[in-house]
């Protein structure tokens, strides 16, 4: 999960969840001013109807934060059902002051100290239906009293609230990545799903404890996705698809009751992400120096995308390359790498890879899968070659032996290695590394070595 922000769009299913009723897409700000004008009277105090609206927003973005009816498998985010949600009436009029009051708090919502997700604010009318939440009507005499808006909700919710104010307004973007998570994969998406299985195996403890929540998605990781899809009955094969992303998506709402009003909350550390969520012009760092190998590959065998140096540095070579591929692929082309761009980008580069994609000197590419503690195969013995082979020139670099296993043996020589060419010491061999290796490799069979702070280009051969 990432940090809440407030949907320009939200679609409501015009009857119970598993109704055959219509689903309709409206602004937010005219989902709540509907909602709004079918639950509250608009001759109430003005602070009642604050109060009233900010529970409103509220409950909705939960709704939509959790991802509620998506992973249940529904096409919408909320339903106009009362005994389930909120009243909607498709088409209704709505009251001048009500939509007034909208346009100027539809960004701010109701948040428990402590954790990050709207809070589920249960509200009821408080004549015909009572609850633990607010009551609607009940908010009519402590305005008449002078609370504030703020002062009624802590009334019904508590004292340990917080009216976020000014969110952020996005266009809806479903949590699931878009292509499935396997063995080998990285980043902020593999880390949720780390964070949230270990929060789901306290109350199922059948699943296996994933350590460390890194963001690579390594042997702990895939047997914690196998056992989950076990226990509910999913296909065991240790693959986060869209199935089983949402599936434990709605187990992990559900554990931490993330859609009731008393919810163990989300902490921050939650959701923080380990990995930026967007690269553009002027970062710097690893991440950029993976996005731009994946580029300096697809430019060598798309004509269209112009190769570039792996350098760290996102300049203005690496933009008009990124600009050039998102052309290539019909994405918006502005030259930032979000998620989509990432995921295209990768999927370009593992066409490669499966036609038998070598880099310059005979060597494979880096073949999409990082690897580390746990990692068995082929690809694992051609590192431990690798280690070898470059220990007889680099002799800080151990030797290992070839067994085709990711032991500390193995992760220590990647250590070792990184160190020596000044790259971040991780013991995980992810596409910079295996890149390096693979050129320093070459280059000590041709006799021409490079020094610790020298990145190679890339030139790709295909198998003949």
């Amino acid at each position: 999960m990432a940090e809440p922000y407030i949907p320009q769009y939200i679609t409501v299913h015009l009857g119970p969840p598993s109704s055959n009723a219509q689903n309709v897409t409206v602004t937010f700000p005219d989902y709540i001013k509907n909602v709004a004008s079918s639950e509250i009277y608009p001759t109430w105090p003005e602070n009642a109807i604050r109060a009233n609206i900010y529970a409103q927003i509220s409950f909705a973005l939960n709704r939509f934060y959790t991802e509620w009816y998506p992973s249940q498998g529904y096409s919408f985010d909320i339903t106009n059902s009362t005994a389930y949600d909120q009243a909607f009436v498709a088409g209704r009029d709505i009251f001048e002051n009500i939509s007034q009051i909208v346009d100027e708090i539809f960004n701010n919502y109701v948040q428990r100290q402590g954790s990050v997700e709207p809070l589920f604010t249960q509200y009821c009318n408080g004549t015909t239906v009572t609850c633990d939440g607010l009551s609607q009507w009940g908010t009519v005499p402590l305005a008449e009293q002078g609370y504030t808006p703020y002062e009624i909700l802590q009334h019904f919710y508590g004292e340990d609230i917080n009216i976020v104010q000014n969110a952020p307004v996005r266009l809806p973007n479903p949590s699931y990545p878009g292509i499935p998570l396997r063995l080998g994969d990285g980043g902020n998406d593999v880390r949720t799903i780390q964070v949230q299985l270990n929060r789901i195996s306290n109350n199922y403890p059948r699943i296996p404890k994933i350590s460390p929540v890194d963001g690579i998605f390594g042997k702990s990781t895939e047997d914690a996705v196998k056992e989950f899809q076990r226990i509910f009955n999913l296909t065991p094969d240790g693959i986060v698809g869209q199935a089983t992303w949402y599936r434990i998506s709605y187990i992990f709402t559900s554990v931490k009751r993330l859609a009731e009003l008393d919810s163990e909350g989300l902490a921050l550390e939650e959701v923080s992400q380990q990995f930026p969520g967007e690269l553009r012009r002027g970062d710097t760092g690893d991440p950029v120096r993976v996005m731009q190998y994946y580029l300096a590959v697809i430019g060598n065998f798309y004509e269209t995308v112009p190769p570039i140096q792996v350098t760290g540095t996102f300049d203005q070579a690496t933009e008009d390359a990124v600009i050039a591929f998102q052309k290539t692929y019909g994405l918006t082309a502005d030259g930032i790498v979000g998620r989509r761009t990432w995921n295209d980008m990768y999927r370009a580069y593992r066409g490669i890879v499966e036609s038998n994609g070598f880099i310059a000197g005979g060597q494979p590419l880096f073949p999409g899968t990082t690897l580390t503690i746990g990692s068995t195969g082929d690809d694992v013995r051609q590192v431990q070659r690798y280690l070898t082979a470059i220990s007889e020139v680099y002799p800080e670099v151990p030797a290992v032996p070839e067994t085709g296993l990711y032991g500390p043996q193995t992760q220590n020589a990647v250590i070792q290695f990184q160190n020596r060419f000044n790259i971040t010491p991780s013991g995980v061999v992810g596409p910079i590394t295996w890149g390096l290796m693979a050129s320093i490799y070459s280059d000590i069979q041709s006799g021409n070595l490079r020094e610790s702070n020298q990145f190679p280009g890339y030139e790709l051969q295909e198998e003949g």
